[in-house]
């Protein structure tokens, strides 16, 4: 098995170690390992390919990083074609949100979750992903 070496804030280092503690894991390397199989397997529902799909992001950063907001500006003009909706509130003492609603395929919707991921100082970064072609089994109930 091959080692890698990560660059990651203390903070960050110190959340993995408890959570191996917390749920039995032998240690960070095996949080590490499985997440990093989830995170690249997550956009690989063979079921999604070639429909329209509606995404929507949700992204939590410090407001005083603006860095961040600037990006997320950059990436909604850069994505005007994917991009159906942006949303931008203030949420607690020094956060922001911001949700994104997108319309396209899941190639482009996978690509525009990776940039915002990318983003540095972003805390939070969650997404859901659904068909909007048909609703599958629920069409054939008429």
């Amino acid at each position: 098995m091959s080692v890698v070496s990560v660059s990651m804030p203390e903070e960050l280092v110190e959340r993995i170690d408890r959570f191996a503690d917390e749920h039995g894991y032998t240690g960070r390397s095996e949080v590490l390992r499985e997440a990093s199989r989830d995170l690249l397997g997550e956009f690989q529902d063979r079921t999604l390919e070639g429909r329209d799909l509606m995404g929507v992001v949700t992204v939590l950063f410090d407001y005083e990083t603006t860095t961040v907001e600037e990006r997320m500006m950059r990436l909604r003009h850069e994505h005007e074609e994917l991009v159906a909706s942006n949303f931008h509130s203030h949420v607690g003492g020094h956060h922001c949100m911001e949700l994104f609603v997108l319309d396209g395929s899941l190639e482009d919707i996978s690509a525009f979750v990776g940039k915002i991921r990318a983003t540095q100082d972003t805390l939070t970064v969650d997404y859901s992903v659904l068909p909007v072609d048909d609703f599958g089994p629920l069409a054939d109930m008429d």
